[in-house]
């Protein structure tokens, strides 16, 4: 996976959380989520746009980004609110450059200060881009689907993305619930797929296309992603911390990178990375089930971490992982802002 450096954080949120003058608290969201120029010079016929994937949590957002770019660039797993930072994703054929930019899913279930991070980060992107991909379950609709839209202004096209399809049983159900969907927002189109189904993929893709602006090209044609390596093994520690603890763990739990040193590798690796890696829970009883019997579930952490980075940055890695107790951290500001939650 080629990277480039970290471009933009999540937007400042000034004023309340309520849903009164969404518009206003919208633009003053509004900023340049683009690099400062095009990778390269402008070609005729060339288009490029920001594409923001929004929905509510556990809506399938993160699969389909990766589904897009086609290589894992975020990660997934079962439990709601994995995602907790705008990813970028870049996918480029043809003329055309796609940047998706994958949210957290809107919370509206607790109100601490990690979920308010996370909130202002779906705010800040959709406040500033060419095509809004809103996701929901096809053939479903609840109150936090709802929350969600009701934030995504008139101005900006709006694509609703009906995902999931290859789980609907009836599918003579979707048409009447299409045009439900209709009387609530008015969808540019309407796109039933399945983020598995490569020809659905393709489509979406020439949906999106016709919603870009011509212009120059904002990354290099190889280019996956606006994240760092050290980002990377980040997201990574922790989808294989809620994948292995499922239901167990509270989502609060975080992932702090103490170090990340490259050095020349040896033999066929070209490069080895030496990583530290602190596993932040709220609770002792949380430790112990991270650690797990003698130690086996954390060694199995580290271990699959080690076997995805190494495939995804094609050298060799060494990972040391500690756990820590740090309660009440995802109701304190100061110390959700310091684990890199802006």
């Amino acid at each position: 996976m080629k990277t480039t450096k970290l471009i933009a954080d999540s937007a400042d949120v000034p004023g309340a959380e309520g849903q009164n003058n969404v518009e206003e608290l919208l633009a003053g969201l509004r900023r340049d989520m683009r690099p400062a120029g095009p990778a390269e010079a402008c070609v005729e016929g060339q288009r490029c746009g920001l594409i923001a994937i929004v929905g509510k949590p556990n809506v399938g957002k993160s699969t389909l980004l990766n589904a897009l770019v086609g290589q894992k660039i975020s990660i997934t797993s079962r439990k709601a609110q994995t995602t907790r930072h705008r990813i970028t994703g870049i996918h480029t054929i043809g003329m055309t450059q796609f940047v998706f930019a994958d949210t957290p899913g809107f919370q509206t279930r607790h109100s601490n200060a990690l979920n308010r991070s996370l909130n202002k980060t779906v705010l800040g992107a959709v406040g500033d881009v060419d095509l809004i991909l809103f996701v929901v379950e096809a053939g479903m609709f609840n109150q936090a689907d709802a929350k969600v839209l009701s934030l995504l202004g008139k101005g900006i096209p709006t694509l609703l993305v009906a995902n999931k399809l290859d789980v609907v049983h009836r599918r003579a159900d979707i048409a009447p619930w299409l045009q439900d969907m209709q009387q609530r927002h008015a969808f540019a189109e309407f796109v039933p797929m399945s983020s598995k189904n490569a020809k659905d993929m393709e489509r979406l893709l020439g949906i999106c296309e016709k919603f870009l602006p011509e212009q120059a090209w904002w990354y290099a044609a190889d280019e996956l992603t606006d994240r760092s390596e050290r980002f990377l093994a980040s997201e990574t520690v922790r989808e294989k911390l809620f994948r292995l603890t499922g239901d167990e763990l509270p989502y609060t739990s975080t992932v702090v990178i103490d170090k990340f040193e490259e050095e020349a590798g040896r033999g066929k690796q070209k490069r080895l990375l030496r990583i530290a890696a602190t596993i932040v829970v709220e609770r002792d009883s949380h430790k112990a089930m991270v650690i797990g019997d003698k130690g086996e579930r954390i060694k199995r952490i580290g271990m699959e971490t080690r076997v995805e980075l190494e495939k995804a940055l094609d050298c060799k890695v060494f990972i040391e992982m500690w756990v820590k107790v740090r309660s009440g951290w995802a109701d304190d500001e100061a110390r959700v802002r310091s684990f890199g939650y802006d």
